[in-house]
């Protein structure tokens, strides 16, 4: 029983904690799914629209038309596989890693501000906390 609380109570702080992430992200133009892409791309690198859209959980046609504007506007690139010419990739371009960075900037200043009004034990336990957290996102992948 205690097991069901405390995962039911891990659960509703996470779905909460994503909510102010959300919140967090500047407004910058892109949708938090061309976000991601290109967070995905910078982390693991070029990919197939296909795998992409797995990814992100997507249908492959709405993520062909993200790829799409995200081409136009300069942050992805698309180029033939090495493997197999007849696949390709869409990659990071130098524009795309710069706005992510620039995302990034802003929500770390965002976010430590928020962490700023908790106590001193309270940002420590925060901070044990980031190792298990890890942990989770890695298994989750």
């Amino acid at each position: 029983m205690l097991e069901a609380t405390v995962d039911m109570q891990a659960g509703d702080v996470l779905e909460r904690l994503l909510a102010v992430a959300r919140r967090l992200v500047p407004q910058s133009g892109l949708s938090l799914t061309a976000a991601a892409t290109l967070a995905r791309l910078s982390r693991e690198g070029p990919s197939r629209v296909s795998d992409l859209a797995a990814a992100e959980g997507v249908t492959q046609p709405a993520m062909s038309q993200l790829v799409g504007r995200l081409e136009r506007d300069g942050f992805v690139d698309r180029h033939p596989s090495p493997e197999d010419g007849r696949s390709v990739l869409t990659a990071l371009t130098p524009a795309g890693a710069e706005v992510l960075a620039a995302r990034r900037e802003e929500r770390v200043r965002a976010l430590s501000a928020l962490l700023d009004r908790l106590d001193d034990d309270d940002r420590r336990a925060v901070a044990a906390a980031l190792p298990a957290l890890r942990r989770l996102l890695a298994v989750s992948q």
